[in-house]
């Protein structure tokens, strides 16, 4: 059994790390409630977006958009991966690489090539030594991203959808539900994803002013810049409950383990009690 002096430090050791722990949840449980004000008020102009490109994917345009028409085969993918750039997050970020990673592999076992570019400090260290084509990275968004950041990285990809250079664009994030659930999720961006029929939504189309070709193309690219930022924030919403789940773990489990480490010393120091009795007890018998 470890000494009572030895126990005493790990006791205040543990005090100590109890105590960042404890601030740190504070902190995210703070920053939830405004990253989730950022991710409700980005929500209704991305689900107008939807609703815009759902009815141009039904449309019969004379003019059709390269963003529009799926390709004949998939010869390269294409993966904005969003992570956080700070840890202490519980496996929020190792979930949501495993998931891509599976797709990634599942890719390249058929020949199929990948191309990402990340968001987050995370996902630019992990993926930085894998066997993927990184053509782009970003750091440093904070507590309140802004699409201008992300426009670089974003016209990338699209720049390479463009060129032929990938024949799919997806974005990776995690899905807030709420402060214990997140889900990572793979959203396809490019070619628009299909929408049920409706009958009603047959044989018509827009009037473009001035020229389709111009308007398609700012509307379709805002439409991915739209999806992607509001990724980002449903990412930072995911991240400051995730970091307040877990250092709350983290701190509750320092209780229990003080908790143990003082039975531990007041039994350290009742058997060293014990012993100088017995010692005294002997001398005087032996006098």
């Amino acid at each position: 059994m470890a000494g009572g002096r030895e126990i005493k430090g790990k006791i205040s050791s543990v005090t100590n790390t109890r105590k960042v722990t404890s601030a740190l949840e504070k902190v995210s449980a703070s920053k939830i409630r405004k990253s989730q004000d950022l991710m409700a008020a980005s929500r209704p102009y991305a689900r107008m977006m939807r609703q815009v490109i759902g009815h141009l994917s039904q449309a019969n345009p004379e003019y059709k958009h390269p963003f529009t028409e799926k390709r004949d085969s998939v010869k390269s993918v294409g993966y904005i991966i969003v992570s956080t750039d700070r840890g202490l997050c519980g496996g929020l970020n190792s979930n949501l690489f495993r998931k891509v990673l599976r797709e990634i592999r599942t890719h390249q076992q058929n020949g199929v090539e990948a191309s990402v570019v990340t968001v987050g400090r995370k996902s630019v260290q992990f993926f930085r030594n894998l066997k993927v084509n990184l053509t782009g990275s970003l750091e440093h968004l904070g507590e309140k991203p802004q699409l201008e950041d992300l426009i670089g990285v974003i016209k990338v990809m699209l720049d390479a959808y463009r060129n032929g250079e990938i024949d799919e664009l997806h974005v990776v994030y995690n899905d807030f539900v709420n402060t214990v659930t997140y889900n990572p999720t793979i959203m396809p961006l490019l070619p628009l994803p299909e929408v049920e029929n409706d009958s009603m939504l047959k044989h018509w189309d827009y009037i473009y002013e001035p020229d389709p070709v111009e308007l398609l193309d700012e509307v379709l690219t805002r439409y991915v810049e739209s999806l992607v930022y509001h990724s980002v924030l449903e990412n930072l919403a995911s991240e400051h409950a995730a970091r307040m789940l877990a250092m709350k773990n983290a701190t509750d489990n320092a209780g229990k383990l003080i908790d143990e480490l003082n039975l531990a010393f007041n039994k350290a120091r009742q058997a060293a009690i014990t012993q100088e009795i017995s010692e005294i007890v002997g001398g005087a018998a032996a006098v």
